[in-house]
C-alpha cells in the first residue's frame, strides 16, 4: 500500500470538492453563449480554451488522492460536477468524466511511478480499457501493436490507456478463471497516432477518435489489471466500477437543461393556429410535468444507489445482489430517461426545436442518441443484471 507519510506537494492550488463544483457551474455559465455546435462541426473535438478552463476548474483532479493534495471526491460529488457541466454541454461533461480518471489510474500503479507520471494534479487520461490488441511480454514490459476505439478527449490528454490481452510465446496467457489475461497499458499520448474518424450524430465535441500504435514498448510498471486489488487504499479504488460511477451526470444534466429551456420557451410562446398560450395548453402542461417527473425519478435512483454503494464500500461491507443491480440499472435508466425527456420536449416544442442556432434541443437530441449507444446506456446490459438478480454470476465484469 502507499506510504501515507509520502506527501510531497504537487503543483497547483488545493481545491475542495465544493470549490470544484462551484467552478464547474461557473464554467457552464460561461460556455452557454458559445456556438458550440458550429465549433464541433469544424473541430470534432473540444476547443483549446475550453480544455484549459476545465483544467483550471480542477475537474481533472476529482479522483486524485488526498495524500497528493487531491480532493478524492465521493461518487455523488463527482456526479454533481459532471451534471453541472452537462447542463451547458454534453461533450464537455463527457470528456471531463473521462479525463478525471487520472487519479483512479494512479491508484493501480506504484506510488513512485504514479507520481512521476502525474507530476500535476490537473492532468488528463483518455483511452479504451477493453482488451482489443495483443501485448507481447518482453523483458521489462510489453511490445504492443493495435488500434483502439473511442479515445474520447484523446487530442488533449496527457496519457492514453490501451486494453490488451497478454501474449507469451505468441500465445495468449490464460488465467485460472479461464479468461485471457487482460491488462491495461499506459503510454504518453504522443506514442500513438490519433485517427481522424470521429464523424458522428452526436457528442461531436468529444473527439472520440480511434488511435493506434506499432511496436510500442510499455514498461511493466505502467500497466495493471482491474482484476487485481488497487495499490491505494480508499473508497474510490474499492471496486473496479469506479470509472463508471460519475457517468450518470451527463444524461441528468442534459435532461435538466432541456426542461429548463423548454419551460422558459413555452412560458410565453403562442400556438399560431389558436392563439392560445402554450402554457395554457393541456398537452404542453402534461409533457413538461412528465419530463420533470421522469428526471426526478431517474436522478433519485442514481443518487440513492450510489449512496448505498459508497457507504458499504467505506465500511468494507459486501453489496447485496440487489444493491449491485441498482447501481448499474440506475445508470442505464438515467441515459434512457435523458433521451426520453429530450425527445418528449423536442416533440412538444415542435418546429422551432430543429434550429441549432436558436436553441440547444437539436444538439441535446443528437448527443443523447449517441450517448445511449455506450455500453452503460444500452438496455442490453440488463440481461446480465437480471442474471445477478436471479442468482447467476455472469454479469458484466465491472458490475
Amino acid at each position: 500500500m502507499t506510504d501515507p507519510t509520502n506527501t510531497a506537494p504537487q503543483a497547483g492550488t488545493p481545491l475542495s470538492g465544493d470549490e470544484i463544483l462551484q467552478n464547474a457551474r461557473a464554467l457552464a455559465e460561461r460556455v452557454r453563449s458559445k456556438d458550440l455546435a458550429a465549433e464541433y462541426d469544424r473541430l470534432r473535438r473540444l476547443p483549446e480554451d475550453i480544455v484549459a478552463e476545465i483544467r483550471d476548474a480542477g475537474v481533472m483532479r476529482m479522483n486524485m488522492p488526498k495524500i497528493w493534495g487531491g480532493p478524492e471526491m465521493t461518487a455523488m460529488e463527482q456526479v454533481e460536477v459532471i451534471e453541472a457541466l452537462a447542463r451547458a454541454d454534453a461533450s464537455i461533461a463527457w470528456c471531463s468524466f473521462i479525463w478525471c480518471d487520472s487519479g483512479i489510474y494512479s491508484g493501480y500503479l506504484d506510488d513512485a511511478v504514479a507520481r512521476e507520471m502525474y507530476p500535476r494534479l490537473d492532468m488528463a487520461t483518455s483511452g479504451w480499457v477493453y482488451p482489443v490488441a495483443p501485448a507481447h511480454r518482453v523483458e521489462g514490459g510489453f511490445r504492443v501493436s493495435g488500434q483502439w476505439m473511442f479515445g474520447s478527449g484523446s487530442n488533449h490528454c496527457d496519457w492514453l490507456v490501451a486494453g490488451c490481452v497478454v501474449f507469451e510465446n505468441d500465445a495468449p496467457v490464460i488465467e485460472e478463471s479461464g479468461r485471457p489475461m487482460w491488462r491495461i497499458l499506459m503510454a504518453p499520448r504522443e506514442s500513438y497516432e490519433i485517427l481522424d474518424n470521429w464523424y458522428t450524430t452526436g457528442l461531436r465535441g468529444t473527439g472520440s477518435n480511434d488511435y493506434q500504435c506499432e511496436d510500442l514498448f510499455v514498461p511493466e510498471e505502467r500497466s495493471f489489471s482491474l482484476f487485481e486489488p488497487a495499490k491505494r487504499e480508499g473508497t474510490i479504488w474499492a471496486r473496479p466500477d469506479h470509472f463508471l460511477r460519475k457517468m450518470s451526470g451527463v444524461p441528468l444534466g442534459v435532461a435538466a437543461d432541456a426542461i429548463e429551456t423548454a419551460r422558459n420557451l413555452l412560458s410565453d410562446k403562442m400556438d399560431r393556429l389558436t392563439g392560445i398560450p402554450y402554457r395554457d395548453t393541456p398537452r404542453v402542461r402534461s409533457a413538461v410535468a412528465e419530463a420533470q417527473g421522469l428526471l426526478g425519478a431517474a436522478r433519485s435512483y442514481v443518487f440513492s444507489s450510489l449512496e448505498v454503494q459508497w457507504e458499504k464500500l467505506e465500511r468494507d461491507t459486501p453489496l447485496t445482489p440487489e444493491e449491485r443491480a441498482d447501481v448499474w440499472l440506475s445508470r442505464t435508466n438515467a441515459f434512457q430517461t435523458g433521451r426520453k425527456v429530450v425527445s418528449l420536449l423536442y416533440d412538444t416544442i415542435g418546429g422551432s426545436a430543429i434550429y441549432a442556432q436558436k436553441s440547444p434541443f437539436d444538439r441535446h437530441l443528437r448527443d443523447m442518441q449517441t450517448a445511449c449507444q455506450h455500453v452503460v446506456g444500452q438496455t442490453k446490459g440488463w440481461e446480465g443484471v437480471g442474471g445477478v438478480l436471479l442468482g447467476a454470476e455472469d454479469g458484466h465484469p465491472l458490475m
